[in-house]
């Protein structure tokens, strides 16, 4: 996004900043950014204010370490408001509670899912299932891939509600690992099915 295209003047060279969960979509907080923020933000990606109380720049966790990775930065269609996507690295009032508006920011998702397999893939954990299947191979993923659709469709003829749901988890699971492991993301996924959609 070009810097130019931000109005700073409007509000003594700040705008308002809404920090948006980029997976779950709930907002966080509300923070103002100068030009100097702006820029360290897309420098660093960590999400960086000025403080108004302060009187100067102010990289969200820099003491707690509960940083806002930035994700994407959209501009306003006055030019004077800008919406952050950020993953937050932990709590992100200074209260400890998830957001600023008191609420809990723990939806769980696909993308949730996705995130925590490819913090495994980039940061292997020691007797952790899904580090065991990175360490073994695009064969073994995707045989597992294999093994677990066939056990879904055997519980697809039976009425077990519980075993049929935990095997399509299971399916669900192994393919986001597959996915992972050839390099590509849900996202990739969707914009295909997005394109067939007419």
């Amino acid at each position: 996004m070009a810097q130019d295209k931000i109005d700073f003047s409007k509000s003594d060279g700040l705008v308002p900043c809404i920090v948006q969960d980029e997976s779950t979509n709930k907002i966080l907080m509300l923070g103002f950014m100068n030009e100097d923020a702006y820029v360290k933000t897309l420098e660093e990606k960590k999400v960086t204010f000025f403080s108004r109380s302060k009187k100067r720049l102010w990289t969200k966790g820099e003491t707690s370490g509960n940083f806002l990775w930035l994700s994407e930065i959209l501009v306003d269609c006055d030019q004077d408001t800008l919406l952050i996507k950020a993953r937050p690295a932990g709590p992100v009032c200074h209260t400890g509670a998830d957001t600023c508006f008191g609420e809990r920011n723990n939806q769980w998702n696909l993308n949730s899912l996705e995130a925590i397999i490819k913090d495994r893939k980039a940061n292997p954990v020691k007797g952790s299932y899904t580090t065991s299947l990175f360490d073994a191979g695009i064969n073994k993923v995707a045989q597992k891939v294999g093994e677990e659709a066939v056990e879904l469709l055997i519980e697809a003829k039976d009425d077990n509600k519980e075993l049929f749901l935990n095997e399509a988890a299971d399916l669900m699971y192994h393919y986001l690992v597959l996915l992972t492991e050839k390099g590509y993301a849900l996202e990739d996924v969707l914009a295909i099915l997005q394109k067939r959609h007419k």
